[in-house]
């Protein structure tokens, strides 16, 4: 069965969809925008699946083939969704494993058996207690899965030192395509009768043709660790029996899904190396660094990274990644190779060190190494180049690094040689390549930069292709060293191995699934990599002329005001998957669905703003894709390629207002700063809901406001402007931006800030409105509901207001503060609003840079301090804590955390209250609750700390308190 050959109309079949709702236990997601958001990975391509299930059980997947096999439909696992070479699109029922299929079934020595789903970041912290380890490390480890690198034959870094994943995988407990299961690993010569007959016979065909093609294999087979093109036949040869290297579950490894369903895996563990050491070589030109590598790895390293001018500066163009792009690079080199040593002990580490040195000193490069030692730069070093791929994908427009040539690999000694005449083929053609990662082992992933929207543009694609595959036959190399076959290169396997050897891994294909069930099209049979019929920009790939921006994207090109630009900036690498204690994703870490992922609504984005999806921007599927997006900003940082999702909400949000208005609850929030001063003056009638029984449940039916939340409580001593005198600019001057939510819930915060302030030194004062008397706001709540017109004419009046002094604009609410440093660009862009952006900061932010003379006093023993998300966006978490510091006597330990889940109105609602408290729960509520009695904890955001009194029965305090309390 052909993947293209699918009849239009099973796309979406409801009939499938209802016999898999009906047969299995799994999630069934149907939908043109699921369809849409599973339709593309990593690659170029785009495949609308017939439709997706998220087993939740391998009695799911078993259920899930029969119901296929019956229906004719083809079946694809997939991961995480990384792969870059089309191996995880298909025109064929998708099967999501990350949500459910992703535990640690055992440990017992040295072999973890897993299943499928579970990402190799999870793995190895559930391993890293016995100090053990999974080692194959791509870069996309903390969200790549077990199953996705067993079907890619993954490598990674440190593969110069343990291998591929073919290397490391002991069994494949698996499922065939005629439903048998079958654990494969190693088999005796004589099967007995322990063994199926239909696996006996299959195992006995399999080797028989090993036998046959032993000879054409050693000829063929390039001689190279990084080799993970085709079938793995190698292993059915006579001599790699005899050599133990014929374990069945290296043919299934690296065959992306074509051959079986990996139901468990047994993987081989490694003992951790828990010191390492880096040295940073620094090299005048490309050529150089790829000439010292066959030098570099005698020293035996555990990798030798690449790291070409490019990725400098655009690594320096990107905010999370500019002060680390800084450390590592000595003067203007045009290439940097980033040589890892591990090992038990820090001494005989820092000698290889010294020996690195001598020997860049022998190559003639002396005083050209910089020293990694200390492990927060170390891992600073790992996240750059981690995010190597994403780096270079940050180019803004439709040229862009493409992956198809990009892990070719060749013997060191021919590195220099190879990569210099690639690049002389990618001049002929009018562009040039990036280059990164394995140097040791002679597999660097170049991309040419081209648009992938543009017919020549394919066409030199096809001709840079035919080029490079055909010197990589030259150098008896690999033409894909890393990231498989999939679409890309699945059609060259022919001439790279030669017509037998083609016809071999069509007869392994076909003695595994003779039907073609199992995602057919890849590494045999394949299609054109040029058919732009499968790509994501295919011919008929155009902007819906009818989209009119309301906020400014003219930092990037192309239609709609640059907001489409904007949006396929995400190139659905997935490192919004991540689960460390970051910011972004929060509601995905919640749901685990692919739906509330920074990737997924970018797509839902791109399908609505192209006409690919009924209703555009203001569509329903929009709407439920972005409902639990919590406009966190963890993306417009954590992502590399700075997908701003907190904005792109607010171009859908005002698209639906426009459209189908908005209801009364988002109508009440939205006005809070119109009707709070009324609210303060009648505190308790403005509190009844919190105190009068059956409020609750009656606000909930009227607005949807959970009845289990307490609601924030105005206050009669709310703050006022005439508290402090008018600005006049005038030296000394700070000027506060008092936000609606402190000045009417907890004004106390706002008066220790002023205390603060004029103890530092300073003469702290409230700019008024040119007209009326009403307190300026940022409209902060106005954007939340899609009122952008209404929101810009508060940041109008905000802006004439605090322009015409030159003094700090200083605020204590992150939110609320940072709307006037972010959204004012995109409100009211031009000279005076970036000029106000420059000088306004949070109070934390303020003190930390100015560093005043304090009379401090201790308070307690600790402080426990969470980051509001926007604190952490906008780098203005490390100041907080660095304000705190101050304090003597204080032990200031911020809390490894992501979003409290409250933001905003967010977590109030009765639909997002399950959500809301999972989010807390990740990080947060654990830590909050291990903190000791008598030491504090510390909230800057008016919805954390109403989330933690809440969920915790803590108080938290922001942090501009306890600088009060220390006052002396």
């Amino acid at each position: 069965m052909n993947a293209f050959t699918i009849p239009k109309d099973r796309i979406g079949d409801s009939r499938l969809a209802e016999r898999l709702r009906r047969e299995t236990e799994g999630e069934v997601l149907w939908s043109a925008a699921d369809r849409g958001r599973y339709a593309t990975d990593a690659s170029i391509y785009q495949i609308e699946p017939v439709g997706v299930l998220v087993p939740r059980s391998v009695a799911d997947v078993e259920a899930a083939l029969a119901i296929c096999r019956e229906a004719g439909v083809p079946v694809l696992p997939r991961g995480a969704g990384t792969s870059q070479c089309g191996q995880t699109v298909n025109r064929a029922l998708v099967l999501d494993c990350t949500k459910y299929l992703n535990r640690v079934l055992s440990v017992e020595g040295d072999t973890a058996r897993v299943e499928p789903g579970i990402s190799l970041g999870a793995l190895n912290a559930a391993l890293a207690k016995g100090k053990q380890f999974f080692p194959v490390d791509p870069s996309t480890w903390a969200r790549c899965t077990i199953g996705g690198m067993a079907g890619n034959n993954s490598c990674g870094s440190k593969s110069i030192r343990y291998g591929l994943m073919a290397d490391n995988v002991r069994a494949i407990d698996a499922l065939l395509a005629d439903g048998s299961r079958f654990r494969f690993g190693e088999m005796p010569d004589n099967l007995g009768g322990e063994v199926p007959a239909g696996i006996a016979d299959l195992i006995q065909r399999l080797r028989a043709l090993g036998a046959r093609e032993a000879e054409e294999i050693a000829a063929r087979f390039p001689n190279q660790l990084r080799r993970v093109g085709g079938y793995n036949i190698e292993s059915l040869t006579p001599a790699a029996r005899a050599e133990g290297r014929g374990n069945l579950a290296r043919l299934l490894v690296g065959s992306e899904g074509t051959l079986a369903f990996s139901a468990a895996l047994d993987l081989k563990l490694w003992p951790v190396k828990p010191r390492k050491a880096l040295g940073i070589c620094q090299f005048p030109t490309f050529r150089a660094a790829m000439a010292a590598s066959q030098h570099l790895v005698t020293l035996d390293p555990e990798a030798v990274e690449l790291v070409d001018r490019t990725m400098i500066d655009l690594g320096r163009s990107i905010p999370i990644f500019r002060a680390t792009i800084d450390r590592i690079v000595r003067g203007e080199p045009d290439s940097l190779l980033i040589v890892e040593f591990h090992g038990q002990e820090d001494g005989p580490l820092a000698r290889r060190l010294d020996a690195l040195e001598e020997m860049m000193g022998d190559l003639g490069y002396p005083e050209s190494v910089v020293r990694c030692i200390d492990p927060g730069f170390q891992a600073a070093v790992a996240e750059v180049r981690e995010a190597g791929l994403n780096i270079m994908m940050s180019m803004k427009g439709d040229g862009k690094p493409v992956s198809f040539i990009e892990d070719c690999a060749v013997a060191l000694p021919d590195l220099a040689d190879y990569t210099e005449r690639l690049n002389q083929v990618f001049e002929r053609y009018g562009t040039k390549g990036t280059w990164y990662a394995h140097a040791s082992v002679g597999c660097l992933h170049v991309r040419p930069v081209l648009n992938m929207k543009d017919p020549e543009d394919v066409r030199r694609m096809r001709a840079i292709a035919e080029e490079c595959f055909a010197l990589v036959r030259e150098y008896k190399g690999s033409h894909s060293g890393e990231h498989g076959d999939g679409i890309v290169r699945s059609e060259f396997n022919a001439p790279m191995f030669g017509p037998r050897i083609a016809a071999a891994f069509e007869e392994v294909k076909d003695a595994f699934d003779p039907a073609g069930l199992l995602n057919p099209g890849r590494v045999v049979r394949a299609p054109r990599m040029d058919d732009r019929s499968l790509f994501r920009y295919a011919p008929e790939y155009a902007a819906d002329p009818g989209v009119a921006p309301v906020l400014d994207w003219s930092a990037w090109p192309g239609p709609q005001g640059g907001l489409l630009g904007a949006v396929e900036m995400c190139n659905n690498n997935g490192t919004c998957r991540k689960s460390d204690a970051n910011v972004m994703c929060p509601s995905f870490r919640a749901t685990r669905d692919e739906q509330h992922l920074t990737r997924g609504r970018a797509n839902t984005l791109r399908l609505a703003l192209t006409g690919q999806l009924p209703g555009g921007l203001a569509s329903d599927a929009v709407h439920e894709a972005l409902s639990l997006c919590v406009s966190c900003k963890g993306c417009k940082r954590e992502c590399p390629t700075g997908v701003d999702m907190a904005k792109m909400k607010i171009e859908a949000m005002a698209a639906r207002a426009l459209e189908r208005g908005i209801n009364a609850k988002d109508r009440l929030i939205a006005t809070l700063p119109r009707w709070a001063p009324f609210a303060a003056m009648l505190p308790v009638a403005a509190n009844a809901r919190n105190w009068v029984p059956g409020l609750p449940r009656l606000t909930e039916r009227l607005f949807g406001f959970a009845a289990e939340r307490s609601l924030p409580r105005f206050r009669r001593d709310a703050f006022q402007d005439a508290e402090l005198p008018a600005p006049d600019g005038q030296p000394g001057e700070v000027i506060l931006f008092p936000d609606v939510f402190n000045r009417y819930f907890e004004p106390e915060n706002l008066r220790a800030a002023v205390r603060v302030l004029r103890a530092a030194g300073y003469r702290p004062a409230v700019a008024r409105p040119a007209r009326g008397s009403r307190p300026l706001d940022e409209g902060r709540t106005l954007l939340a509901a899609g009122l952008v017109d209404q929101a810009r004419e508060e940041a109008r009046r905000t802006l004439a207001a605090l322009a015409p002094f030159p003094s700090p604009v200083v605020g204590i609410e992150p939110s609320s503060t940072l709307t006037l440093r972010d959204e004012f660009l995109s409100l009211l862009p031009g000279a005076e609003a970036e000029a106000l952006a420059a000088r306004t900061l949070l109070i934390g932010e303020f003190l930390a840079r100015e560093k005043p003379k304090l009379a401090l006093k201790p308070v307690a023993a600790a402080a426990h301090v969470h980051g509001h998300c926007h604190q952490k966006a906008f780098a203005a978490f490390s100041p907080a804590v660095a304000m705190l510091s101050m304090i003597p006597g204080l032990k200031v330990v911020p809390i490894a955390s992501s979003c409290c889940g409250m933001a905003g109105s967010f977590g109030y609602e009765k639909g997002n209250l399950a959500v809301s408290k999972a989010m807390a729960e990740l990080s947060l509520l654990p830590a909050v609750r291990k903190v000791p009695q008598g030491e504090l904890v510390v909230a800057d955001g008016t919805s954390c700390r109403h989330q933690i009194q809440d969920l915790a029965g803590r108080e938290a305090l922001h942090g501009i308190r306890v600088m009060e309390m220390a006052l002396a």
